[in-house]
Parts: structure tokens; sequence; C-alpha cells
């Protein structure tokens, strides 16, 4: 990294509790529910904390569960900023909802997030919510930005490790080729951005191609959990995915491609009755994949 990076990051991540707030106007669900709680999950890089939301009441017997994994470009370290998403899920998918605290730079770099996402979620699916009815083998991933890519990396790594077979990737706004451009234009995922990015979680360039950094590069999609993918017509990170639920379909596994027209990386909060939509779609699709 620069000299001024670890400033950068640090001064970020201090502020981002305080300054982010990109969902507040989408909490149409879930608010009532008591405070998540706080566990702390064993990985292979040690114990991460999870933000646990419990599903209100609903059917009998033991639920599913969707493992969430959070924005920030692998620079920012605030689960709870998607407290709103994990809140509008518990509650109309019905299910658990695990919120994933993974590590960031520049304590952590290339791949520890990953392997953290995909030990987390391969934990709940062999029961480790067990003693809180939450059902084995029923587990969707999903994420939005970085956290797009870290469930779609999680999904690989659960197939090529044999760990679990996620029932559903919720792939948002993904970011999916670290190795390769965004394409160029003023949106908020810069050039910049992208290469404070690199420089600050994936310093290695020789490993920025492979397929756990960058999912669009896997030399096959076959065996993956089927997927939603959402992305967003201005965002500079809309190739990518869109080219990864080209080939998701190709492999009979997309279940929806949606678009939002006109807007930029943060895709769900200029048209709260379309994002309301598209909200409530997706928890449908969690929900019938964890049924």
């Amino acid at each position: 990294m620069r000299p001024d990076d670890r400033l950068r990051l640090r001064l970020g991540q201090l502020l981002a509790p305080l300054t982010v707030r990109y969902g507040e106007g989408l909490r149409f669900a879930g608010s009532e529910l008591p405070q998540p709680e706080r566990l702390r999950v064993p990985t292979r890089h040690g114990r991460v904390p999870v933000h646990v939301y419990a599903s209100p009441a609903g059917p009998t017997g033991a639920r599913g569960a969707y493992v969430h994994l959070h924005g920030g470009a692998f620079l920012m370290r605030h689960a709870r900023m998607d407290d709103w998403w994990c809140r509008f899920v518990a509650a109309r998918a019905g299910v658990t909802v695990v919120n994933v605290d993974f590590a960031v730079a520049p304590r952590a770099a290339y791949p520890v997030a990953q392997e953290q996402c995909h030990d987390v979620a391969a934990w709940v699916a062999d029961g480790g919510l067990a003693d809180r009815a939450v059902a084995r083998d029923r587990v969707a991933v999903g994420g939005f930005s970085s956290g797009g890519g870290l469930a779609a990396s999680v999904c690989l790594q659960a197939r090529d490790r044999g760990s679990f077979s996620p029932a559903l990737q919720v792939l948002g706004v993904p970011a999916l080729d670290i190795a390769g451009d965004p394409d160029p234009g003023p949106g908020m995922i810069s050039a910049d951005l992208r290469a404070f990015v690199r420089r600050a979680y994936f310093p290695d360039e020789a490993r920025r191609a492979e397929a756990y950094a960058s999912p669009l590069r896997a030399e096959s999609v076959e065996g993956l959990a089927p997927a939603v993918v959402l992305t967003a017509e201005r965002d500079t990170l809309r190739r990518e995915g869109d080219a990864y639920a080209a080939r998701l379909d190709a492999a009979g596994l997309l279940r929806w491609h949606d678009t939002t027209p006109g807007v930029d990386h943060y895709f769900l909060t200029e048209d709260p009755t379309r994002a309301r939509a598209t909200m409530e779609r997706t928890a449908g699709l969690i929900a019938a994949a964890t049924a």
C-alpha cells in the first residue's frame, strides 16, 4: 500500500458507522424484530463475529437461513450497514439471517475474508444454529457489492470443497472481476477506488485472477447454486454482473436477473417503490429456495 493508504482506511472505518445511511429509507419490514444476537463462529482464520436475526413467528419446525455478506469494498468493517436488509429478509422470507462481520484491509488481505465467509456459511449448513431451530442444508448466501462477490466466491468454494450445497446465491451489484478494469465512467465505483481496493486487500497481483477473488473468471459455473443477480444500469460493475448472469443462465442456474434502470451502484435508494418490489421478489425467492 501507499504511505497514505492506512490513514485513508482508518479514517473511513472510523466514520462508517456515523456516515453510512444508504438503507435507512428501505426499512419496509422487520423493524419490530429484536436486536440481533452476536455470536463468534470458528473459522480457519479465527473466530468471526456474526449478527443473528431471528425470524418472527411462522411455520413450525426448523427454518432455513440466509447468510449475508455486506459491502464496503473489502475496506469497511461495518456489518450493521445492511441491518435494514437483514431485517427485511428475516421478516419476509421467514428465515434466520446471519450477517457476517468478516475481516477487511489492512488487518487482512485476500483470501481471508473469502475463507471466513465460506467457513461461516458451512458452519451454519452443518448445524451450527440447530439449537435455534435452523435447518441444516437449507442455507442461502448473498451480499451486495463486494459482498456479492464474496457470496459468489463462497458458492465456488462450497462446490470445490464439497463442504455444503447452498440453496441460492443472491448477488446484488456484485464485484466479480478484481483482475479486470470496470467500465470507464463517472460512477461510484471509480478507477481510483478499484486501484485502492487492489492495493489494500489484493496486494498480490498474481492472485487477483483466481476464481475465489474474481468469480467471473472461474473456469466453470457447473454445479453452483441457483442464482439471483441484481444489477444497475449506470453502475460501472454492471458488465461483470451481466456477464456472470449470462454464464449462470447458460448453465440453467439463473432464477432471476434484474437491472434497475437509470441508477448507479446504490441501486435501491432512488425509487423506493421499485426497490420494495425488487426486495419482495428477492425475499420470496430466498423463502422458496430454503423451504
